[in-house]
């Protein structure tokens, strides 16, 4: 069987495609021959090329505007092949303290934009020959919630539950799955963690992820290897976060 990564001929969008993981992720498509559109609220100045992403504005929270974007990115491209949807986070809030209307923003990007972009997408891949897969970025947080990440934890875990339904809805022409991120050492997180060294050693793995740890995965899911996977949800965290109780054991 030929296990060569290549993409070709297949076009594909990312959601906050323009910077960390998402970035990374449109990269390695395009590296296999994709041809890639990133949307996100703002254009990074990309200058354009043949082996560069294009870039879409659209602020995906809006239903209507999700909408019209997945419609004009398969227009610009011939089709839609794969989305993946990327966009998401949330800085730390205290639950017992933060505003209705910051827990609703959070669970708009983490949750129903997702969903947004989704259904639109799935109308075209249904139409399509070869169909479609849809990757939704999940994290670690929708099952081992951390202090400060009440509404996040709830999205994200609303998320891979959507993941599952999705699957079971539109199968067998389109393939949903998520992928459960750990600690990813992006730009951001190394403003926030250094070097991601201490982090890193409450990981089985000893590391922090690489954002193309998490591009890999899309990759695989994406791809023909994958044509029987549906409804998954692939843990790209380097075996969790080690228990307290045994760091404090070994230590």
């Amino acid at each position: 069987m030929n296990t060569v990564v290549d993409f070709g001929g297949r076009t594909v969008l990312v959601t906050g495609g323009t910077r960390g993981i998402g970035a990374v992720i449109a990269r390695s498509f395009l590296d296999a021959g994709a041809d890639v559109v990133v949307c996100g609220r703002h254009d990074p100045g990309t200058p354009p090329g043949d082996r560069t992403p294009r870039f879409l504005a659209a602020d995906i929270r809006d239903a209507d505007a999700a909408a019209a974007m997945v419609e004009r990115a398969a227009d610009l491209m011939g089709g839609l092949d794969v989305l993946v949807n990327n966009a998401g986070g949330s800085p730390d809030a205290d639950a017992a303290t933060v505003s209705p209307r910051f827990v609703e923003r959070v669970v708009q990007l983490n949750l129903l934009a997702p969903f947004y972009v989704a259904q639109p997408a799935n109308k075209i891949m249904q139409d399509r020959p070869g169909g479609g897969t849809i990757i939704n970025i999940g994290s670690v947080s929708g099952a081992d919630p951390q202090p400060g990440t009440a509404a996040y934890t709830a999205a994200k875990a609303g998320l891979l539950a959507l993941t599952r339904a999705l699957a079971l809805e539109w199968s067998p022409k389109v393939r949903v799955n998520h992928v459960t991120t750990g600690p990813v050492l992006t730009e951001a997180a190394a403003e926030r963690y250094g070097d991601g060294a201490a982090l890193g050693a409450l990981v089985p793995m000893g590391r922090m992820a690489d954002p193309q740890d998490v591009a890999n995965a899309c990759l695989y899911l994406a791809g023909d290897l994958a044509s029987y996977v549906t409804g998954a949800d692939l843990a790209v965290h380097g075996g969790g976060e080690v228990p307290a109780r045994y760091v404090v054991t070994r230590n």
